[in-house]
């Protein structure tokens, strides 16, 4: 008998090269979509888990890619020389393989949620194709990055409401989190300042320096805050999602106060932020 052992550095490898804990960021957005397409409605177990492949296939695509178009940009940087590309670890063909899996995850459940979205399905991955290369040109990189994640309400949006009606909401949600990534990933990127500055890459901080790239991460969480807020009100959310509201924008100001610590700010007040938009809508459209 094969000793299961054997095959979890395998597993914990492909996990950490497609940084699977990352849809914390991103799912609550996506299910925040589908909850308010839904409007208070349970929308059903099929869908929900649909919901759930097709997001964990595009997440897994995205980082793919990224993973894949940076490789060589990698291995020069200290802080990512330990990736699994460019370690060595992972081949460059275990690594499309990986990508390989991830479209037909995505692929086969938006195929399955309807043939609206399996027809709309190929934006999203036009979106993840070039943001990666965008540093090498332009510092509005950032709002690649948050364009790439902002697809993902809409398509929770489009699993439940699979047409062009009634899209205010749905594009207010995708503002609010277009904005919401594009401030952290400015905080994410002030960890490779010096040698984005260096290699000529362009980000808000190699362009503008830390200290100025951090106020425009304020200016645009505070615009995510302002969306938000019209969205709250556009939706005719129940007043005792306010508290909810309120937590979130709270959430973005500690995250601007906190940004020197890049570790606490991108990965764990990030994930709290999402999943309080989430429950903001949860609350506003069932209670």
């Amino acid at each position: 008998m094969d000793d299961p052992r054997v095959a979890d550095p395998v597993v914990k490898k492909y996990f950490s090269f497609v940084k699977i804990e990352h849809t914390l960021f991103s799912l609550p957005l996506v299910y925040a979509g589908v909850f308010l397409a839904s409007r208070g409605a349970f929308p059903g177990w099929r869908p929900l888990l649909l919901v759930l492949a097709a997001a964990t296939g595009a997440r897994t695509v995205a980082f793919a890619l990224n993973r894949i178009i940076d490789r060589r940009i990698d291995a020069r940087n200290p802080r990512t020389a330990l990736r699994d590309l460019p370690s060595g670890r992972m081949t460059l063909g275990e690594a499309l393989g990986v990508l390989s899996a991830g479209l037909c995850l995505y692929f086969g459940s938006a195929y399955l949620l309807s043939f609206f979205c399996f027809v709309m399905s190929p934006i999203p991955l036009a979106v993840f194709l070039v943001y990666p290369t965008m540093k090498r040109f332009t510092p509005l990189a950032h709002f690649g990055v948050g364009l790439g994640l902002s697809m993902g309400p809409l398509g929770g949006w489009f699993a439940i409401s699979p047409s062009f009606e009634s899209m205010v909401t749905p594009l207010l949600l995708s503002l609010f989190t277009l904005l919401w990534v594009a401030g952290f990933d400015i905080i994410y990127a002030t960890l490779d300042e010096e040698f984005d500055r260096k290699e000529s890459l362009f980000s808000f901080p190699s362009r503008f320096g830390r200290e100025r790239a951090l106020r425009y991460s304020g200016y645009l969480h505070l615009a995510a805050f302002v969306v938000l807020v019209f969205l709250f009100l556009q939706s005719a959310l129940s007043l005792v999602a306010l508290p909810l509201l309120l937590l979130t924008g709270l959430l973005l100001l500690l995250e601007q106060k906190r940004a020197e610590d890049v570790e606490l700010a991108f990965f764990k007040i990030n994930a709290v932020a999402g999943f309080s938009v989430l429950a903001m809508v949860l609350v506003g459209v069932w209670i």
